[in-house]
């Protein structure tokens, strides 16, 4: 499992992204939303999968909501 402290490499930006990852938001609508590129959303991507030891988008929610970045809507 990770934990808080191995989101610590994580850059603001890539955090961002992270939250919009586990609200739903395909790579469009994060470019789209963020107002970058569809090129650099998927770099951040990709920087998260390998910074957080994630394989794939399902993993990046779990940490997301197992580290708090994200919480549950009521």
């Amino acid at each position: 499992q990770v934990v808080a402290r191995e989101l610590a490499g994580v850059t603001e930006r890539e955090r961002e992204v992270l939250v919009l990852i586990a609200r739903g938001l395909s790579n469009s609508e994060i470019a789209e939303h963020l107002h970058v590129g569809l090129a650099t959303v998927k770099t951040h991507v990709s920087r998260l999968l390998f910074k957080v030891q994630a394989r794939d988008r399902a993993q990046l929610v779990i940490v997301a909501y197992e580290t708090g970045v994200v919480r549950p809507r009521d």
